[in-house]
């Protein structure tokens, strides 16, 4: 083996850049890299030297502890996949990730003394990434690690934190679990925090910062915790506590099926002409209009374009909005914030000789007044006239 390439006869270096190398990743790759996430955080192209100095600068590695409650481990395992380069490479080179009960080699009383440990090292200053609902009713008996519930290592290390980043549905808002009938009470952790009247040890409010998604993208926190290690500031959230630069827009104003909504084309049930071509899934339960996220723009899982949900043909189900994933049925059409369709839309390839269609009425009324339900009442306004006017046509040649 040549031994210029035998890991084994590499000195790694200090720097990340020399574990990237090692790994062959390439230095302009790598900076392409860091001009993407640039952008991901909604940041000027010329603060990029500055993202890529953070990622470099192994000195001042947050540490990260890594809690998981009432959930099913995706959001781990989505970031675990995550490439281009691999996020689970620079997430551990990134940050000192001191604690998680999925990737530690220890276990039990090791574990938990590591866990200890890292709190004592870091008060005050490492970032709690929590994963999973918190349940609320019994005393929270449903879901224990190491024989303790949620909120009591709520109560033991929350306080201690420089910040509290909630990760995936479940986390931000209770997910899967707070659906009706919601057994064990499950609530997100920025309830969770609120009703057990957590706070940082000085009574200051604990910073809070939710990334919804099922599973959420693994961007979201490789850019968030960036951002944070860049400009040393939390970015701005919403009133909901997300990022804006990753959920400050609707779904649907990125689709690529956006067009096919605004011209009135529908997919009316699946494998239908309309699905087979691409058309808009809005009647078919898609709650892109109503859910704000960055998946149409980042996509999800790096296995090649329109991969995701809406780009293979599947409603979006509205997972990073509260009140929608899992709570809505996944038929019910979406709350448009704009203009609500009717749900008896015109063809869009119909022919009406001798007069206008009831398409073209539609298209002149959104015109006109800027609302589609005028539009389709102008248009039955029309299609009468004409049938009266042909009434009218076959009565005079009938005399």
């Amino acid at each position: 083996m040549n031994a210029a390439r035998d890991p084994a006869s590499i000195e790694i270096g200090p720097r990340l850049a020399d574990q990237l190398a090692l790994r062959g990743v390439s230095r302009r790759g790598f900076m392409q890299f860091a001009l993407g996430l640039t952008a991901a955080m909604g940041l000027p192209f010329g603060m990029s030297q500055q993202v890529l100095a953070a990622i470099e600068d192994t000195t001042g590695r947050p540490a990260v502890i890594w809690l998981h409650f009432q959930e099913c481990t995706g959001c781990t395992e989505s970031l675990l996949r995550a490439t281009h380069p691999t996020v689970e490479s620079l997430i551990l080179d990134l940050i000192s990730l001191d604690y998680s009960e999925t990737l530690l080699a220890a276990a039990g009383h090791q574990a938990e003394q590591a866990l200890a440990d890292s709190i004592e090292r870091n008060k005050g200053r490492f970032i709690l990434v929590i994963e999973g609902s918190v349940p609320m009713r019994d005393g929270g008996i449903y879901c224990k690690v190491a024989g303790k519930t949620p909120q009591q290592m709520l109560h033991e290390i929350a306080p201690h934190a420089a910040a509290v980043v909630a990760i995936g549905s479940c986390a931000s808002w209770g997910g899967v679990q707070s659906a009706a009938p919601n057994p064990t009470g499950a609530v997100g952790i920025p309830e969770a925090l609120q009703r057990e009247g957590i706070t940082r040890t000085d009574g200051a409010a604990l910073p809070v910062i939710t990334l919804p998604g099922c599973p959420a993208s693994p961007y979201n926190l490789l850019s968030t915790v960036l951002y944070y290690l860049t400009l040393q500031k939390l970015p701005a959230l919403d009133a909901k506590g997300r990022p804006l630069f990753a959920y400050g827009r609707l779904i649907h104003d990125n689709c690529e099926r956006r067009p096919h909504f605004d011209a009135g084309r529908f997919a009316e049930q699946f494998g239908d002409d309309g699905h087979r071509q691409g058309w808009c899934l809005y009647k078919l339960g898609c709650k892109g209009p109503e859910t704000h996220a960055n998946c149409p723009a980042i996509e999800f899982g790096d296995v090649g374009g329109n991969t995701w949900p809406v780009g293979i043909g599947h409603p979006c189900f509205g997972c990073t909005e509260q009140g929608v994933g899992f709570h809505k049925a996944l038929h019910e059409q979406a709350e448009v914030e704009s203009v609500t369709p009717p749900a008896f839309f015109p063809e869009v390839f119909a022919e009406h000789p001798g007069g206008a269609t009831l398409a073209g009425a539609a298209v002149a009324g959104a015109i006109g007044g800027g609302a589609l339900v005028y539009a389709v009442s102008a248009g039955q306004k029309l299609k009468a006239a004409e049938a009266a006017e042909s009434s009218a046509a076959a009565e005079s040649e009938a005399r």
